[in-house]
């Protein structure tokens, strides 16, 4: 099995590589890696939310600065591509629309499927590119059967979920340069480059938000209806404020109940139903088996039967169950039952190192 991005290093020097340059510095890095390497680097940074579109903007200006910055250090040509009308009707209107049916959406996965690895390498592709390349923690090998998206080596760091929906297309194009490495040697890196990143935190929140309370953001945003908070036993103890605004597993925000802490453990969608225990534990929350759609694979589709490690969110530790196909219906099977296992989330799976599919959560039971 070979090293793609090792590789390509090695034969493809000169090639050109557009790389999303988000102002952080994992995406800093990634330049001085692929310049040491010998490749035409072009610095991008997506703009794809402002203050013009809400009042919830956190970072956008900084960082399009620091990006700016780390290509000048650098001494590569910088361009800001605006990506704002895709982002909103692609990206945050998904997010919306999701949260309003009472579903827990994952924005990171979309924007990386819809913005980065599909606008973004597109014209970078069209403009001349031969790769495109990011600050993910993953990596890419290339063998006689296609290309392998792997988990970062950091296990810490490793961003592979957030790129489940990569597939042959978009792998034979990309680079994730610092995927073979420690967050702690991406910042002696940036430092030994001198660059101004190099001690800048790492973003948080909503890809290219940043950090926001998303409840309030939701309550300016989406439609919602009350309704009755109910515990495991059917009893009503309380009124929500819309299904939208809570999550399964969530502690934090029911300050509408007394006596706590609380636990939400289940949404009754059909009846508008909040259900809710005092345990942590309780077994509401620890369910075997989910049904999926939207499947997607990296490479060949996986056969009925497969077993392997399936992750149900992001920093889901991947625990062994089976992916089988029922009566036209993709469904998975853990061995022992998992917490939390939460509709509208990507259920990923992984073969050792290898991402090898993903498809959302339909329901859990």
């Amino acid at each position: 099995m070979t090293n793609t991005n090792k590789n390509k290093a090695c034969t493809e020097s000169g090639r050109r590589v557009f790389v999303g340059l988000s102002g952080g510095v994992d995406s800093s890095v990634t330049v001085g890696i692929l310049k040491e390497q010998g490749y035409q680097v072009v610095g991008v940074f997506m703009k794809n939310w402002t203050a013009d579109v809400g009042n919830f903007c956190c970072s956008t200006d900084q960082d399009a600065m620091d990006a700016r910055l780390v290509a000048e250090r650098l001494n590569i040509p910088f361009y800001i591509w605006n990506f704002e009308e895709a982002y909103q009707s692609k990206v945050m209107a998904y997010f919306l629309a999701e949260y309003e049916a009472g579903r827990t959406p994952n924005p990171d996965v979309m924007c990386n499927r819809e913005i980065k690895f599909k606008l973004f390498l597109e014209r970078a592709l069209a403009l001349g590119a031969d790769f495109v390349a990011t600050g993910h923690y993953a990596r890419i090998e290339h063998d006689i059967l296609g290309y392998r998206l792997l988990k970062g080596v950091d296990d810490n760091k490793d961003q592979s979920y957030f790129l489940c929906t990569l597939t042959q297309k978009e792998l034979s194009k990309v680079l994730f340069p610092i995927g073979a490495m420690l967050k702690p040697e991406v910042r002696a890196k940036a430092k030994e480059l001198n660059l101004v990143t190099a001690e800048k935190k790492d973003s948080q929140g909503l890809c290219f938000v940043g950090q926001i309370d998303v409840r309030r953001f939701l309550m300016d945003k989406i439609t919602s209806q009350a309704g009755a908070v109910i515990d495991v036993s059917g009893k009503v103890l309380g009124q929500h404020q819309g299904l939208g605004f809570y999550t399964i597993g969530q502690r934090e925000g029911l300050t509408m109940l007394s006596n706590g802490p609380w636990f939400v453990v289940n949404k009754d969608l059909k009846n508008n139903n909040l259900i809710v225990s005092r345990n942590g534990d309780d077994p509401a929350l620890w369910l075997k088996h989910a049904s999926l759609e939207q499947i997607t694979w990296t490479r060949e589709p996986l056969k009925t039967d497969w077993a392997g490690e399936i992750s149900v969110r992001y920093r889901h530790q991947p625990a062994k169950g089976t992916l089988r196909l029922v009566e036209g219906e993709w469904q998975i099977e853990f061995m022992e039952v998992q917490r939390a296992i939460t509709p509208g989330q990507w259920a990923v799976f992984y073969e050792v190192q290898e991402l090898r599919g993903a498809g959302v959560i339909k329901r859990a039971w």
